[in-house]
């Protein structure tokens, strides 16, 4: 019998663990402590689960280190004391799996983590540790509370809203791997605001009102993610309805580690002190833990820092040296925070032609440029709600409210600075300033808020509404003869609208296509946050770099069933969107074609 709702944040830097009782009336998400290992043979609760996993050699640690309470010899460590261990031997410790987990660049499959590790360190996937964050919790869970067993609980995971079809499949894949039975995805500036409208015992009708432009900001470990959501009315009563997302922007918490390690560095060169590159990856590490501490501790000054050596290659002993918060503030501020103007947009340089194998992080780490680009970009995300028509001369989308979530913002001055520069923007449109909602929970937010959705699925509260964030296209390739030197080129067909709700399927396009069978074939699928007028069948000869964005190529061999490898079978097209928000792509055999075969490719399917 399910009796609780769990909520679960599977953060880049953090994971958490909230629940709710679903038997009492009104009951408020708790935060589950969390048993992890602090130190050799010792274990404790804590908050938070630190998303790092350490791969220790095999002799490294005597027998009995390593124990759990559910595992007494478990082969990796998670959380407090991996982070810890790992920024003394940075090669061995795997950090941001989730920002790799959505890189559609890589075999996500693959063991590539650490990203850096020399050939004798075990390597390990994106999803594999992803999968192991989503045991530890599911073990920690399972150990306070053995009356309730996990897997008899309703399950709700969050994601980025920036998540495409792939990465949510992959999400979902590593839940099932963890042995989560029948989980939802939840976007995670969704469970923000259901954790604000959670905590606010009632309140939340008062801070907003109908006609209000809701703007989530969320600044994580890893990334930086951008939500609106509209407040409409039905019959008395107030809806909220997401109407638009940022693109997948990995900016965040990492980058600004990476950041002051390198201010740190250029002070220590100062002094006639150079780390190298082993150096500098315990230093990015060190700055991690000292840049929470400075943030969430507004009377601290400074934290020091111990940068251990491996001998006497460059430096015979450790080094020692501080992160102050007057070059946190200007580097934070000043890079990652700017006073922008609204026209701003962020800065692309040329690149390389060849570059390392890593995370495609965004070049430009002002994340204000970025929130500049999102509101312009989407002007018009409103204009089909009734009350909610942008000024004459309005050059972005006014939001009314703002929301803020992620650790970045545990420090108010972040906060105030980027609240300060939307009204600016604000006032120089001639709109009213946006007001900041009062109540987040920066920390266990996410969790919270998932662990509420899991109530407002059984009618206990409002829902936000909005179905897919983007409108999602497949390529079809031109029927043309042979030019030498030019490619066929591909059309864009919608199958998939915007706003299209988890669970229901789309109408069958018109277009009856050719899709070949029996041997290795590419399929191309792009998604638009601003073409929300496509319908199904909607084919686009041409579009401009705003309007669609290319996600990641398919690589199938789809079964021939008795025909000819190689083979051109007419067949339509449907779309369905699963109830965990991944995108399953049908092809039905057109008429004339035998037996009504199918096809089905999926978003999940391989990596090309």
């Amino acid at each position: 019998m399910t009796k609780y709702a769990i909520g679960i944040d599977l953060g880049t830097t953090h994971s958490a663990l909230s629940w709710v009782d679903l038997q009492t009336d009104g009951a408020a998400p708790e935060i589950l402590p969390i048993t992890q290992q602090s130190g050799p043979g010792a274990v404790h609760d804590f908050a938070l689960l630190p998303s790092f996993l350490y791969l220790p050699h095999a002799s490294e640690f005597a027998a009995g280190d390593l124990a759990l309470p559910w595992n007494a010899t478990p082969e990796r460590i998670a959380g407090e004391w991996a982070r810890s261990h790992g920024a003394l031997t940075p090669i061995r410790l795997v950090a941001s799996a989730k920002s790799w987990l959505g890189h559609a660049g890589v075999d996500r499959r693959a063991g590539i983590l650490p990203a850096d590790a020399p050939a004798e360190v075990e390597r390990i996937s994106p999803l594999a540790a992803s999968t192991h964050y989503l045991q530890h919790l599911r073990d920690a869970w399972n150990h306070r509370h053995p009356e309730a067993p996990f897997d008899q609980q309703a399950v709700t995971v969050t994601i980025p809203a920036s998540f495409d079809p792939a990465a949510r499949e992959l999400t979902a894949e590593a839940a099932r791997a963890a042995g989560y039975q029948g989980i939802t995805l939840l976007e995670e500036p969704q469970a923000a605001l259901y954790s604000w409208i959670a905590g606010s015992a009632g309140d939340w009708r008062r801070q907003v009102q109908v006609g209000d432009v809701i703007l989530v900001i969320d600044v994580g470990g890893g990334t930086s993610d951008f939500s609106l959501i509209t407040v409409t009315e039905d019959a008395g009563n107030l809806q909220l309805n997401r109407v638009a997302v940022g693109e997948h922007i990995l900016l965040g918490g990492d980058n600004m580690d990476l950041a002051l390690a390198h201010g740190v560095a250029r002070g220590l060169a100062a002094d006639g002190k150079q780390l190298d590159p082993w150096q500098m990856r315990a230093l990015t590490y060190a700055c991690r833990l000292a840049k929470e501490q400075l943030l969430s501790d507004a009377d601290l000054q400074s934290v020091a820092l111990v940068v251990p050596s491996r001998g006497s290659k460059l430096i015979g002993g450790s080094v020692k040296t501080e992160l102050n918060r007057e070059l946190l503030t200007s580097l934070l501020l000043e890079g990652f925070f700017p006073a922008v103007e609204s026209s701003a947009r962020p800065i692309s340089r040329p690149r390389a032609g060849l570059t390392q194998i890593g995370l495609p992080y965004a070049q430009d780490a002002a994340v204000t440029r970025h929130l500049a680009a999102l509101l312009g970009r989407q002007l018009g995300a409103t204009a089909q709600l009734a009350g909610f028509a942008q000024p004459e001369g309005a050059s972005f989308l006014h939001p009314t409210a703002v929301l803020f979530n992620g650790g970045v913002f545990t420090s108010e001055l972040l906060g105030e600075r980027v609240l300060s520069t939307l009204n600016a923007w604000l006032a120089a449109d001639g709109a009213p300033a946006a007001r900041l909602l009062q109540g987040a929970d920066m920390d266990h937010a996410v969790a919270r808020g998932a662990a509420y959705y899991g109530q407002v699925r059984l009618g206990q509260g409002i829902r936000i509404r909005g179905g897919t964030a983007q409108a999602y296209y497949v390529g079809i390739e031109s029927s043309m003869p042979a030019v030498p030197g030019l490619e066929p080129p591909v059309q864009a067909l919608c199958v998939a609208p915007f706003g299209m709700e988890e669970g229901s399927e789309a109408p069958l396009p018109p277009q009856q296509l050719g899709l070949v069978v029996g041997e290795s074939v590419r399929f191309r699928f792009f998604a638009s946050s601003v073409r929300r007028d496509d319908q199904p069948g909607t084919l686009l000869d041409f579009w401009s770099p705003e309007e669609l964005q290319e996600l990641a190529q398919i690589e199938v061999t789809l079964p021939a069933d008795g025909r000819a490898a190689g083979e051109v079978v007419p067949v339509q097209l449907r779309a369905r969107v699963t109830e965990i928000g991944t995108l399953e792509l049908l092809a039905h055999a057109g008429e004339g074609a035998t037996g009504g075969a199918h096809w089905k490719v999926e978003f999940d399917v391989r990596d090309a």
